[in-house]
């Protein structure tokens, strides 16, 4: 599912891309078993990130805050894949039998916004708080005395205000493509169809949008605190140790961002721009269409990837001060 369900839209016959197919049957199949993977593992590992840290109310602070937000945002996504398996089976089975079975299970408006609004509550909640550890390191680090902005209601309130904005972006954009879909398939836009392009296209603004700015303020955090630790400094063995928990998880972060979102958000920019005919090249249409199910479950697998985050920052969470941190803390 994705702002429209690209790969079942069959091309106008004047359209640049009528001649341009490629089989991608294989990702009904594809689909469940990425997707069960994703379900076993991320069920797992967030309910024990999310049991133990939230069993570890005497030791909460900001970086804390953010992995508990980070872990139920996750799981978000993770109790919405029961229904996508089971409608990537329905599919397979109506493919295999090619046979207009009643049995057959088509989804309705409802399931379409459910599950719209899970995904993107995960994606982009997980990347807006990733962003949010990103920036308490680099308070951490960067201005250590700076410790108001790290207390524990600060970081309430950034947190709230996060999911506002998540929840709002994931509700407005399912709200905004079900409002021009058919009627009788509530999961299917036109890219050929003016009205139908420009929701596409406002659609893909508002994610893209959510996606690079994030980004952005990554990066720059992220490179501040590395030129600092980079600095020659006299360090006691638990400084460098603390150091050392913070570059795990700068490189963990960063290794999130380059497996799961870039290829993602890049495929999906193609994949946009050849279907609504601003960029009628079957080339890039073909290697999209045919990676986007590739890319789709790299993006999901955040959800399984996220609580290792946890494991590698739980020093962080449970030797730094609730209030926020001091000179030393990194």
């Amino acid at each position: 599912m994705e702002l429209w369900n690209m790969t079942d839209v069959p091309a106008k016959l004047d359209s640049p891309l009528s001649n341009c197919t490629v089989d991608t049957s294989y990702r009904f199949t594809f689909y469940q078993v990425s997707y069960s993977v994703i379900f076993l593992l991320g069920l797992a590992t967030n309910s024990l990130a999310l049991r133990r840290l939230c069993l570890s109310r005497c030791t909460m602070n900001s970086t804390a805050i953010y992995l508990i937000s980070l872990s139920a945002a996750d799981m978000f996504f993770v109790i919405s894949l029961p229904l996508r398996i089971y409608y990537y089976h329905q599919k397979a089975r109506a493919l295999s039998s090619k046979t207009a079975d009643s049995s057959i299970w088509t989804p309705e408006a409802a399931y379409c916004q459910l599950t719209f609004t899970l995904k993107y509550i995960s994606l982009y909640g997980g990347i807006f708080f990733l962003v949010c550890i990103a920036v308490d390191r680099y308070f951490a680090v960067v201005h250590p005395l700076a410790s108001t902005l790290r207390r524990l209601r600060v970081a309430q309130l950034v947190s709230g205000g996060i999911w506002c904005l998540v929840l709002g972006l994931s509700v407005s954009l399912p709200l905004l493509r079900s409002a021009a879909a058919r009627q009788h398939q509530p999961c299917l836009l036109d890219p050929s169809s003016q009205r139908h392009r420009t929701i596409i296209l406002v659609a893909l603004g508002l994610v893209l949008g959510s996606f690079l700015l994030p980004t952005l303020l990554l990066l720059y955090s992220y490179c501040r605190v590395l030129s600092v630790l980079r600095q020659p400094r006299h360090r006691s063995r638990s400084q460098r140790r603390s150091r050392q928990h913070t570059l795990t998880v700068i490189y963990w972060v960063l290794g999130i961002f380059l497996l799961c979102f870039v290829p993602y958000h890049i495929n999906l920019l193609g994949y946009t721009l050849t279907h609504v005919g601003l960029l009628p090249s079957c080339g890039l249409a073909k290697v999209t269409k045919t990676v986007h199910p590739v890319v789709m479950s790299l993006a999901s697998s955040n959800c399984c990837l996220n609580p290792l985050i946890y494991y590698f920052s739980r020093s962080l969470v449970h030797k730094e001060a609730p209030g926020g941190g001091g000179s030393g803390s990194q």
